[in-house]
């Protein structure tokens, strides 16, 4: 049986207008969620969320053959960072990309493109690429769930890099163990990009041609890090400077 602080903190995402006072059948995935796994009782209340930055307070009315809930009232959800941030990152290997999503989503980020470098291991395309950015679409939503999140991060097709540094990505930031400059040095911003590599890092061309773009150098300290420790140590020191 659920204790009540979880009960109070079941968030479930669904991708459906949400109208106080109407009836809603939850998804199937939903409804597994929340009767099977959880096995949420009848009569007590969950938060839903749509990506529109509210929460909606919703009371379970039936839990079996279908999940049926009543939308009671909605409020914003005022848990959204001040600095609007995005990682652009070179697509790392297996279960490392899933868990720098994940944590990236929980530690703020607005945006996520993962990168084909020249250093990328991992090489997707067609249907496996497909499988995979879906497959990543539903980490970002848990990790939405889970982090009380009300808005979902846009993920971006996956791009080669020499793609991305012809967009218009705003504050560029990219990350290397070569670089000077700590973001101590960087005047408060708004808006924000951390650019980096997977395992094998950024090469020196691509170093050269992101910075040519306007990005700035980025040393995060006087340690070689991992792409995932570069990634979400950068995002957590940006939302303590920049952000909430």
């Amino acid at each position: 049986m659920l204790d009540l602080e979880t009960m109070k903190n079941v968030r479930l995402y669904q991708n459906t207008p949400l109208i106080v006072g109407n009836e809603l059948i939850l998804s199937a995935y939903a409804s597994h969620h929340l009767t099977k796994v959880l096995r949420f009782p009848q009569g007590k209340n969950i938060i839903l969320f749509n990506g529109d930055g509210i929460n909606y307070s919703a009371e379970v009315l039936q839990v079996k053959n279908e999940c049926v809930v009543q939308i009671l009232e909605k409020t914003p959800n005022l848990c959204e960072s001040k600095l609007n941030l995005t990682l652009a990152q070179g697509i790392a290997k297996g279960e490392k990309m899933d868990f720098l999503i994940q944590k990236s989503v929980e530690l703020g980020v607005n945006k996520i493109i993962p990168l084909f470098t020249e250093h990328c291991i991992v090489k997707l395309q067609g249907d496996k690429l497909h499988k995979r950015i879906a497959h990543w679409q539903k980490i970002i939503i848990g990790a939405c769930e889970q982090s009380g999140r009300s808005v979902i991060p846009d993920l971006i097709q996956a791009m080669n890099f020499e793609t991305f540094i012809n967009t218009k990505f705003g504050n560029g930031f990219v990350l290397h163990h070569r670089a000077k400059q700590s973001l101590l040095e960087i005047d408060k911003i708004n808006q924000a990009s951390i650019i980096i590599g997977p395992e094998g890092g950024l090469s020196d061309q691509e170093i050269a041609d992101v910075k040519a773009q306007g990005a700035q150098s980025l040393l995060l300290g006087s340690r070689v890090l991992r792409t995932e420790t570069a990634s979400l140590s950068a995002i957590a020191n940006m939302q303590l400077l920049w952000g909430s």
